[in-house]
């Protein structure tokens, strides 16, 4: 017995020094896989301008109404399976069974690609009968083109999973900038290609969606490059401390074993949840895919046109998307932060926090919400060679503001143990979006549609505030959230409109083209815009220099100009009692 006990002791330590060695690098790797996360879904939001200005508007419907039903059956496919993958596989790591934690990443595998076959067969050969639901017929080669991603999609989510629970992000992170990035070059060779050769708007638009296979594949090929390298690596690691099949010699006890068959069962029942939870948000865009093009064919009687209009309708998306990722990131700092208080019970510094992060991303979201909108004619000829529909970029600029709301108070919510509402308030989100189209449509065109995801959004994130101020007593005053944003918006609002009023009759007056000089007001409205808000809200109190602190890098640029402009206000401001 004391040679065993001895026996497991060693391991242990040897266990526990791995672990110490790999401590710096899982910050590095966890570091790198947010970066990676931003970078991917900056290329995934901003590819979607080049399809429009080659392509045009019906391409660009096409795949706006497709891609969003990829998107979903992935997740509802895939989902939760790198999170059940990585719990599962880290249990086993922490007992030295990498003997299961393989087993395990060949029953998920086995799980993932049989229920991705059985979906690829269903879009592919249900395709037409899918683009009948949608109301579009041009939609069905989109369709069968983007099916043959989910044959790739499922090995490549076990194998995140796999790498994630033994606390190695590494791998993830340069898989998914490598899939974005391959997407995005796929997506616009075959674009210039079909151009060339005068292809209709179906097949262009299948050509982009092809992007999302080559893809999977490019993220496939690193994620088993890195995984032939780990099975080297742990092949190593059992010759140095004497581990073979999953148990250490010396007469170890092997930890408990399960077979297959319960093993997927347990994978399985700890997935579906997560997958159940992550379908929501890709629905509430779905909600448009159904309703959108079938109220556009009976307004336009034609199909052709339907397409142009739900294209115009997805040109302001990029932008809210990129608004909301940029705001949304500060959620990395605030809501750990907010973990860490309520794990110590301190309610006054949960409240304190929470307030923080939803006025710091109201007052991101309304700033930028209203610059989108004060710029929307030069953002609109800058990106997509004309100014239609500039009006419906207007509207939809407001869903940033409350998509941001959404996304960062979910974000607080989970750190303070609220992790139903949200998803609750997004399923009200998808019923009033559907309506909202309903009823809104027929009136007002690609303007009600606007409208609608508006008041949908506005509605989730309302009902998440009114939950947060239940579960962390955050208060919500009228002059933070209204009176001095206002003269930030106001300023910025009058600053943008003189630039543009003054600037547009200057530029058209030189030999350049339309495009180039709308450019150029668009950049200086972006660039000076956010200054102008930005000093507005400095100079006004909204933003103290110890909330600043809360973020470490903009801090670090802005304390310099804000103690040379306004010294009294460079150390001013409420403190955080953590």
């Amino acid at each position: 017995m004391g040679d065993t006990d001895n026996g497991h002791q060693g391991y242990k330590e040897g266990l526990q020094r791995n672990v110490g060695k790999q401590g710096a690098k899982l910050l590095r790797g966890a570091a790198l896989l947010g970066a990676a996360a931003i970078l991917s879904k900056l290329l995934g939001t901003l590819q979607k301008i080049p399809l429009q200005n080659v392509a045009g508007d019906s391409a660009f419907g096409i795949y706006n109404a497709v891609y969003p039903l990829y998107i979903l059956i992935l997740f509802a496919a895939t989902a939760g399976f790198p999170v059940a993958v990585s719990k599962f596989v880290a249990e086993r790591a922490m007992d030295g069974d990498h003997q299961g934690a393989k087993r395990i990443v060949r029953v998920s595998t086995a799980i993932l690609i049989s229920s991705g076959f059985v979906l690829f067969v269903l879009l592919y050969f249900g395709a037409s009968e899918i683009a009948s639901w949608i109301g579009i017929s041009q939609t069905e080669r989109a369709i069968r083109s983007v099916s043959f991603a989910l044959l790739l999609s499922p090995m490549l989510a076990v194998l995140r999973g796999y790498f994630q629970g033994y606390q190695n992000m590494v791998p993830t992170a340069v898989s998914q900038v490598i899939e974005q990035l391959i997407r995005v070059i796929t997506m616009v060779a075959l674009l210039l290609y079909m151009v060339a050769l005068a292809y209709d708007e179906e097949w262009i638009a299948a050509g982009a969606t092809f992007g999302s296979v080559t893809g999977a594949a490019a993220g496939l090929i690193v994620m088993y490059v890195y995984w032939r390298k780990a099975m080297r690596q742990e092949r190593e690691w059992d010759r140095e401390q004497g581990v073979n099949d999953g148990r250490v010699k010396e007469g170890i006890l092997p930890p408990k074993k399960f077979s297959s068959w319960e093993w997927a069962k347990r994978i399985t029942a700890y997935a579906i949840p997560v997958c159940l939870g992550a379908i929501v948000v890709p629905l509430l865009t779905l909600v448009d895919t159904f309703t959108m093009p079938r109220l556009l064919e009976a307004a336009h009687g034609s199909e052709g046109e339907a397409m142009r209009q739900f294209g115009l309708y997805n040109r302001g998306l990029p932008l809210v998307q990129l608004v909301v990722m940029i705001a949304s990131s500060m959620s990395a700092v605030l809501v750990p932060a907010l973990a860490e208080a309520k794990a110590s019970r301190q309610d006054e510094l949960i409240r304190f926090r929470a307030e923080m992060a939803i006025r710091l991303s109201w007052l991101i979201g309304l700033g930028a919400s209203f610059g989108l909108a004060f710029a929307a004619v030069p953002i609109n000829v800058m990106l997509y060679k004309s100014d239609e529909a500039s009006w419906t970029m207007a509207v939809l600029a407001f869903t940033a503001l409350f998509s941001t709301l959404n996304a960062v108070s979910a974000s607080v919510l989970q750190g303070a143990g609220a992790i139903r509402t949200p998803v609750k308030a997004l399923l009200v989100a998808i019923v009033l979006k559907a309506l909202g189209n309903v009823v809104l449509m027929p009136r007002w065109g690609i303007d009600g549609a606007a409208l609608s995801a508006v008041i949908a959004y506005a509605a989730a994130a309302g009902l998440n505030l009114v939950q947060l101020r239940r579960c962390t007593g955050a208060r919500f005053a009228l002059r933070p959230y209204a009176v001095s944003p206002a003269l930030g918006v106001g300023l910025m609002g009058g600053c943008l409109a003189a630039l543009q009023l003054l600037a547009m009759p200057a530029v058209a007056a030189w030999p350049v083209p339309e495009r180039l000089s709308a450019s150029a007001i668009a950049v200086i409205s972006v660039v000076g815009g956010a200054a102008v808000y930005a000093l507005a809200l400095l100079r006004s109190g909204s933003i103290s220099r110890e909330e600043l602190r809360l973020m470490p890098e903009l801090d670090r640029k802005l304390a310099p100009v804000l103690a040379k402009l306004w010294p009294e206000k460079a150390s001013s401001g409420p403190r955080d009692r953590g």
